[in-house]
């Protein structure tokens, strides 16, 4: 592996972040001194509709506040072991890059996962701006694994969702009581 590089920036929706998060963020973080986490879609008014992944504007597909996400950002990572002065987290509207500079430092490496043609589409972005970009993996859509959806889904029907989170994630849903929220706006 390669020595550290000094900044690297890791982006995502995190609604609700879950293990699968965790394992993504905690590799861009082994790749940099200090890790910048990007919440994506941090309000309405920073979030597009996108060809390439029609539900990530959605509302629905949008409970959690930006204060409920980078908590549960800074609780995981916190609690996997990174001290908070290795990371900072920031609101990042990924579909607006002319905006990026506001929120990201653009001569860090920007880490990125492709799945599908969403992620192609980030890379797009990335690319389009001159950024240094380094995947982390690139895989098939039913190699992904967990997703938000599907955790928010399994929290408003009860089943069993904790699991699926980090430990410290479970302590913020149930304190914000964030099934039962989730079960009265329709999962």
């Amino acid at each position: 592996m390669t020595p550290p590089v000094p900044i690297g920036v890791i982006h995502g929706r995190f609604q609700v972040l879950h293990n699968d998060h965790l394992r993504y963020l905690l590799a861009g973080r082994a790749r940099c001194r200090h890790l910048v986490v990007g919440v994506t879609n941090p309000d309405p008014g920073h979030s597009r509709p996108e060809a390439a992944d029609p539900n990530r504007s959605d509302p629905a597909a949008n409970p959690l506040t930006y204060f409920e996400r980078q908590a549960m950002v800074r609780a995981a990572l916190t609690a996997a072991g990174t001290a908070e002065a290795d990371f900072t987290v920031v609101p990042f509207p990924v579909s607006l890059p002319a905006l990026y500079r506001y929120y990201v430092p653009l001569d860090a490496l920007f880490f990125l996962t492709i799945y599908d043609a969403w992620g192609r589409r980030k890379r797009e972005y990335f690319e389009s701006l001159g950024l240094r970009i380094e995947v982390l993996w690139d895989v098939a859509p039913e190699q992904k694994g967990l997703s938000g959806t599907d955790v928010r889904r399994c929290m408003a029907s009860g089943g069993p969702w904790k699991a699926l989170v980090p430990p410290a994630v479970a302590t913020l849903a149930e304190r914000w009581d964030l099934p039962a929220r989730l079960a009265m706006a329709g999962g």
